[in-house]
């Protein structure tokens, strides 16, 4: 019998180490397998149970009942995919005869096109950041840096947080980028980010001079105490200017990465260049930003033309 603990152990270990998926995907991914096994356990009618056991039917039953549990399609969908590749592997190592998740189909999602700020939100949005960086504190310079980074290169959260100050060159105007699965891309960056980036460097710097031993002297942000600044305080600075700046609710610090791509894409930029600057290993991820041009372009012709 191919126990629940142990194979579960073996996989993560191997998306750590031989995939190099980050820290909180791995913890994800944990997460949503972790939630099967609790499902099993009650579905299987023992504690005593082995992976070899499962069936088509026992996961279909399990997104039945994260339907029940109020859970988004999209969410389901995301612990399928954590189930497959899990299964993919047991089957791959010959720890199973066959591979039960194969045959279970994903549910129909519903197409949500992503969130973004038109351009005048976005004006508004950094003339509220500028002025705050003009008053020339730490807090005040490094925020202006975070939207610049977010929007004007097109950055992911995880890959804002983990930029060291050895990663910007701003000589050459780019910087090194770690993105998903530990990949390097080298991305530029503009004018008016380097110009952030310089003002805030001298108040990083007064503040290090002034932290303790303990201080992150690589990291690029820092918060007050000189230590790397945490995803959760980005996420926190950016979305209380959002609030303020946006006319709109509920976007979030990735709504800028989106409204880089969209306003690339609508300025007339080549889908695969935008698709390298995302660091996206698929051409169909970059696409959905195609879908969201051509719902402006087909508001823009409800409003404008005069039989539409």
């Amino acid at each position: 019998m191919v126990r629940s603990e142990a194979p579960l152990e073996d996989y993560l270990r191997m998306l750590a180490h031989e995939r190099q998926l980050s820290p909180h995907t791995v913890a994800a991914y944990r997460r949503d397998l972790e939630d099967l096994k609790s499902f099993l356990t009650d579905y299987l009618g023992t504690p005593d149970w082995g992976w070899e056991e499962v069936d088509r039917l026992g996961l279909r039953s399990f997104m039945g009942w994260c339907l029940r549990r109020g859970l988004s399609r999209r969410t389901i969908g995301r612990k399928l995919s954590a189930i497959r590749g899990f299964f993919r592997f047991l089957h791959l190592e010959d720890r199973l005869p066959a591979n039960p998740a194969r045959a279970v189909r994903s549910p129909k999602m519903e197409k949500l096109l992503p969130g973004h700020l038109s351009r005048p939100e976005m004006g508004a949005l950094f003339d509220l950041a500028e002025a705050r960086a003009a008053e020339n504190t730490l807090a005040g310079t490094r925020d202006l840096v975070v939207l610049e980074l977010l929007y004007g290169s097109g950055l992911r959260l995880s890959e804002l947080q983990g930029l060291n100050l050895a990663d910007m060159d701003l000589r050459s105007g780019q910087m090194k980028v770690l993105g998903k699965g530990r990949k390097e891309r080298i991305v530029p960056l503009t004018g008016s980010s380097i110009r952030a980036l310089r003002r805030y460097e001298h108040r990083r710097e007064e503040m290090l001079a002034r932290a303790s031993e303990g201080a992150d002297h690589g990291a690029l942000l820092l918060n007050a105490r000189g230590g790397r600044l945490s995803r959760r305080s980005i996420q926190r600075q950016v979305r209380a200017l959002l609030e303020k700046a946006a006319a709109h609710q509920g976007l979030s610090v990735h709504s800028l990465r989106h409204s880089f791509a969209t306003h690339l894409l609508d300025a007339g930029a080549d889908l695969m260049a935008v698709k390298e600057l995302l660091g996206h290993v698929s051409l169909s991820t970059t696409q959905i930003y195609t879908h969201t041009s051509k719902e402006r372009l087909k508001e823009v012709y409800r409003r404008a033309h005069p039989r539409a």
